[in-house]
């Protein structure tokens, strides 16, 4: 048996105009991530990430925390949908600004709320974001991923770096969730989380979900973020 150790990305800016990057406890995790499995002497056999700045950046936070120097397998289908696009294909007007730090929570919830909807409507084939595949191409870009790393990689330890929405499919399509029950996994996971499946040529197993051991400790209480 082989393991996969599916990781999403550290904090990124939520709320800049440019989402797509770790913040700095975003970096903190990363480098976290990879000293607690440097103490551990984990080792990997390969490394795959998505496309985006974010998963590079996190793979490179958790490589500068283990020394590792793995070049990784860019892999587009683990990059995450587009939440804006989603959003816009259920409320095409833009969303309000906190004008107020007491307005921000709720504005903020309102954000997930339609963003929840949208994903329902979206895996269900009842919008198409624009610039973004469908839900079965979603998938398979995810499915793809996982059928690569069984034919590939059997008997190793695998790293995958990736975004909440491509884990949460893996793990629905493991499993055999409903789409309600991914998007529940998918709004809850957190940044650096570790998820890790076993496999063998012929399937995938889940051994846990959105674990962060990494930041198990009181000095890292703060460090625990969603978005």
């Amino acid at each position: 048996m082989g393991t996969l150790y599916l990781v999403r990305h550290g904090q990124a800016s939520f709320g800049s105009d440019d989402y797509d990057r770790l913040s700095d406890m975003g970096q903190r995790q990363s480098v976290q991530l990879g000293r607690y499995w440097a103490e551990r002497g984990m080792v990997f056999d390969a490394v795959i990430t998505g496309t985006l700045r974010r998963h590079q950046q996190t793979w490179a936070g958790i490589a500068e925390g283990a020394g590792l120097s793995h070049e990784p397998l860019a892999w587009a289908g683990l990059n995450e949908y587009d939440s804006e696009a989603v959003i816009r294909a259920i409320h095409p007007h833009p969303l309000q600004k906190p004008r107020s730090a007491a307005e921000a929570p709720e504005l903020y919830r309102h954000h997930f709320r339609l963003l929840r909807d949208g994903l329902a409507q979206w895996m269900a084939g009842t919008v198409s974001p624009q610039g973004m595949p469908s839900y079965t191409e979603f998938v398979r870009g995810v499915t793809g991923a996982l059928d690569h790393v069984r034919a590939n990689h059997h008997g190793q330890n695998v790293l995958l770096v990736s975004s909440g929405g491509p884990i949460s499919t893996a793990v629905g399509h493991v499993l055999g969730l409903s789409p309600e029950a991914t998007i529940e996994l998918n709004l809850r996971i957190r940044n650096s989380a570790v998820t890790e499946f076993q496999f063998n040529p012929k399937r995938h197993t889940l051994l846990s979900y959105n674990t962060l051991p990494h930041l198990d400790r009181a000095e890292f209480r703060d460090w625990m973020t969603y978005a």
